[in-house]
């Protein structure tokens, strides 16, 4: 899933866009919308990174390619392809930790409002906004899904760039946090259902008939059958 990320956004890529402000060009890239700017305090406190260097390659280094930090020495470019690789990994694990923080929370919060990261697709929610999710906190095993806080379900995103985001870097915990802390913003449950119907009967409505039709068919066979008998 991260090759194919950075696969995808290699046409727009070039040496300039690493010489200063990492984030900003991270989050400004296309494919990345769904991302919102970490703080560089909340980078380089060591507390917020707790067991990261374990499980990103090329720690140091990634780390500081995100801070603007990476000493400007020769570097093959096989490793510059690795640590671009790190880095971006190890900013999402980063984003998903921040997002739930305060300062996080108002920043997607924000996004929200603006309706960044798209509408339901369902037609009884009528256009509510929807927040990014992971079906796990593990990465590498399922792309961010969308979840509407009016019908409580998960969709795929629309683009296939944002089909290609790990849904461990937004966890999934986020939505459900944010409306924890602004209970206000959440909506009512959607009430209103698809009813299928066939001639404006409800199927099921004509499915009980069918079966009460049955039911009284096989008493009356039953009720013949007793008086031929006797």
């Amino acid at each position: 899933m991260l090759a194919s990320l950075v696969n995808e956004l290699s046409s727009t890529d070039s040496d300039s866009d690493y010489c200063k402000y990492w984030v900003e060009w991270f989050t400004c890239s296309e494919g990345n919308e769904y991302f919102c700017d970490v703080d560089e305090d909340y980078i380089l406190d060591r507390f917020n990174l707790t067991n990261l260097p374990f499980e990103v390659p090329h720690y140091q280094k990634a780390l500081e390619l995100i801070t603007d930090r990476l000493p400007d020495k020769p570097m093959s470019d096989k490793l510059r392809e690795q640590v671009e690789l790190s880095a971006k990994h190890l900013y999402g694990l980063i984003h998903a930790r921040y997002i739930i923080t305060a300062r996080g929370l108002v920043k997607m919060l924000d996004k929200y409002k603006r309706g960044d990261f798209g509408r339901c697709p369902r037609v009884y929610c009528y256009q509510n906004s929807l927040l990014p999710v992971g079906v796990t906190d593990v990465p590498n095993q399922k792309a961010v899904k969308l979840y509407c806080s009016r019908c409580e379900d998960v969709y795929n995103p629309k683009s296939r760039k944002h089909n290609m985001i790990d849904g461990a870097y937004f966890g999934t915990s986020f939505p459900h946090m944010l409306f924890q802390v602004y209970p206000s913003l959440k909506p009512a449950p959607s009430e209103q259902r698809y009813v299928p119907r066939i001639f404006g009967f409800k199927i099921h409505s004509i499915a009980e008939l069918h079966r009460w039709q049955d039911e009284q068919r096989e008493e009356q066979k039953k009720r013949l059958g007793i008086e031929m008998k006797k």
